[in-house]
């Protein structure tokens, strides 16, 4: 009985079809199929020719079948595979946590500096308001003040005829001097006194002459005594002028 060369076993080095061609490439993945392809006739046992010419066909459908099958994994792996792309680096927690604390001390800087000028303003609102309320408080009150002093204007003018005339004495006299005493608590002076310079805003001229002992407009009578509260004038004075020649 003679041996025939069996097929190369397709896991040995130079054996497999194509190994020449991958030799210079990465070592390669050989999956064997140790599955029949085909439906196996038995030989008798006497047939040793045949029995190794059947032997020899289905090494070599394996070996074939074996490397298309690792063709197509390899095929498969090199275009369905997963691609490794290099994702971009990802910011630290700290960055990201960073971000949000930022924005919202921006926003509470916002609202401090629109809350200080709402301050302000309605600070200097109301102190412009105190002002103007104190203002228009003492007006009020000078303006009532000036009006009671008004009405007794013509009891002061009674006084003043009565001391002309001397009958201001004794009890009389000490009435009248604390009346005007109490009226110059108030705020109120009288003014108009002979040899006064003319001024048309305090003094009202009811007579004029001319005489060559003045220099300037002279108050050279008073008929009627001038009041006025504080700066506030309450009545002019009544009075005769003379010119310069």
């Amino acid at each position: 009985m003679t041996d025939k060369p069996r097929a190369a076993d397709p896991g040995a080095t130079g054996s497999a079809p194509g190994a020449g061609k991958h030799a210079g490439d990465e070592p390669r993945v050989v999956i064997r199929d140790k599955r029949k392809l085909g439906k196996v006739t038995e030989q008798p046992a006497n047939n040793v020719s045949a029995a190794d010419a059947a032997a020899d066909a289905p090494a070599e459908g394996l070996v074939e079948e074996a490397e298309v099958v690792v063709d197509e994994i390899g095929g498969e792996a090199e275009v369905n595979g997963p691609t490794v792309v290099d994702s971009p680096a990802e910011p630290s927690g700290e960055t990201e946590a960073g971000a949000p604390l930022g924005a919202e001390l921006e926003s509470l800087r916002t609202d401090l500096e629109e809350r200080t000028r709402d301050l302000q303003r309605v600070t200097a609102e109301y102190a412009n308001y105190r002002k103007r309320v104190d203002r228009d408080r003492n007006l009020v009150q000078e303006q009532a003040t000036g009006a009671v002093l008004s009405a007794l204007l013509p009891i002061l003018d009674d006084l003043d005829r009565a001391r002309e005339h001397g009958d201001l004495v004794g009890p009389f006299g000490s009435v009248a001097e604390q009346l005007t005493g109490a009226l110059g608590k108030f705020g109120l002076t009288a003014f108009g006194e002979k040899g006064d310079p003319f001024d048309p805003t305090r003094h009202e001229a009811v007579a004029h002459q001319t005489s060559a002992d003045v220099t300037e407009s002279t108050c050279v009578q008073v008929m009627r005594r001038g009041y006025q509260l504080g700066e506030r004038l309450l009545r002019p004075a009544m009075v005769a002028v003379a010119d310069p020649e």
